[in-house]
């Protein structure tokens, strides 16, 4: 009996090879020079913002928004927690949960995760640099059963360590997030399809 399973187990594990080479193939990477970050997502998404700090893109089924800011002084956990909090009863979620996401090469990663008012599903993810004083949070709005995608989003995120530092980034100002409210997007960008590989704006 068990070696008429080892053909069918054969073939499962090929399928699975192929399967993951044709989702690696199928993926965007976007870079942001400017501070050395990387990060993947599925193609075929929609740029609808693209600024110094701020980017946004879009799906059918989904939206994801990427904001840097400074970090701020103080209990970094205590702060950071708060604040996703805030945002997503800002955004009117429920069922919230405490997520548990690492995301490799960073310091800390504190996210929160639950359910819209229209019944889609959201995650606020705030990645802690180890190199830079820069948070990226990361939200991304989804409908059910895209949870494994946008978790492959999230820990996707790189800072190339072993490139120079970018000389233009001392005349960047990244925007504690107390401030960055109370100033209006710098650049809008008409939709565009995603190409295989972009440069986020870095001008």
């Amino acid at each position: 009996m068990k070696n008429r399973f080892k053909p069918i187990a054969s073939l499962l594990a090929l399928l699975l090879l192929i399967a993951a080479a044709t989702a690696d193939a199928s993926a965007t990477v976007y870079n942001w020079s400017r501070y050395d970050l990387s990060f993947e997502t599925p193609e075929d998404g929609f740029v609808t913002f693209n600024s110094h700090t701020r980017f946004e893109i879009q799906w059918e089924d989904m939206v994801m928004t990427v904001q840097l800011y400074s970090k701020d002084q103080g209990d970094e956990k205590k702060m950071l927690t708060e604040n996703l909090h805030r945002k997503a009863l800002g955004y009117s979620m429920y069922d919230l949960h405490d997520g548990k996401l690492k995301v490799k090469g960073f310091k800390k990663t504190y996210s929160i995760d639950g359910t819209m008012p229209d019944g889609s599903r959201a995650i606020i993810a705030d990645i802690v640099s180890k190199h830079q004083n820069l948070i990226i949070e990361v939200t991304v709005n989804y409908l059910y059963g895209n949870r494994e995608i946008v978790e492959d989003m999230i820990k996707s995120f790189a800072e190339n360590k072993t490139k120079q530092p970018n000389r233009e980034r001392k005349h960047q100002k990244v925007q504690p997030r107390h401030k960055a409210k109370k100033q209006q997007p710098q650049q809008q960008e008409t939709p565009r399809p995603a190409a295989k590989k972009e440069k986020l704006y870095d001008a």
